[in-house]
């Protein structure tokens, strides 16, 4: 027996490394899992990691709209419900001050990571079962700030606010919603955020962060989905509307 027997679970920005990684520990406590991301190439690489025969893929883009009822209602025809949504999928925009930041970049940022966590839970909540788990990804910038990153810390403080009101909306149907924001973690996406504000400080930020972060060093994918498996089981069973670190300390 496993904690997310039979669960039915989506996880967007599924290819990615903490969402593939987050993927894999839920199948492996049973779980089966649909993994969307943007480019079917990119699923298909995934799935050479996962079960083929607990696993769905779709390809979509979370800030349209048609593309979120479309994965949902495929999730739906298949397993007849959903029982966790892991709003995954994000950008992180450039490394430009606030005055200097171009507006298309701003406004692309702000629909994946706001609209595309808005769309793909407006889709998701009416095929849901009661008793079932949001978790929705935001990060350390959602709760402090740095320079140079506006369209993302903006983004990553909404969602906390959008998860909240959700949260309380669904509590009458048992449904959990909570936050996950990691501090730095090693990943390639992580990695190409630090290798720009490196360039724009004239430092070596991914040496600074590890001076920065009481436990001295950036989380592994791996470590990130054993907080996500948290939120999606019953081991969360009490927890909604909370925001839950895993940041090495940065933030205590």
């Amino acid at each position: 027996m496993g904690w997310m027997d039979d669960k039915r679970c989506i996880v967007t920005g599924g290819a990615g490394e903490i969402g593939l990684a987050s993927a894999r520990l839920l199948q492996s406590e049973g779980a089966r899992v649909m993994l969307v991301d943007r480019r079917q190439a990119d699923l298909d690489a995934a799935l050479g990691q996962m079960d083929p025969d607990r696993t769905l893929t779709a390809a979509a883009d979370v800030a349209n709209s048609a593309d979120c009822r479309a994965f949902i209602d495929s999730a739906v025809d298949a397993w007849g419900a959903i029982d966790v949504l892991f709003a995954n999928a994000g950008v992180s925009g450039t490394s430009a001050s606030t005055a200097d930041y171009p507006e298309d970049v701003f406004a692309h940022v702000m629909d994946v990571n706001v609209m595309g966590v808005f769309l793909t839970c407006k889709h998701a909540i009416p095929a849901m079962t009661d008793g079932g788990s949001i978790i929705v990804m935001s990060s350390i910038m959602g709760v402090t700030a740095r320079p140079n990153s506006v369209a993302y810390i903006t983004s990553k403080h909404a969602v906390i606010g959008m998860t909240r009101a959700i949260s309380k909306e669904l509590a009458p149907r048992n449904i959990r919603a909570n936050v996950l924001a990691p501090g730095p973690t090693s990943t390639a996406f992580q990695q190409e955020i630090e290798d720009r504000a490196s360039k724009l400080m004239g430092i070596d930020m991914t040496e600074m962060l590890n001076k920065t972060i009481p436990l001295g060093r950036h989380a592994t994918a791996g470590e990130i989905a054993k907080s996500v498996l948290y939120l999606a089981s019953d081991m969360s069973s009490f927890s909604t509307g909370g925001v839950f670190m895993a940041d090495g300390g940065w933030h205590a």
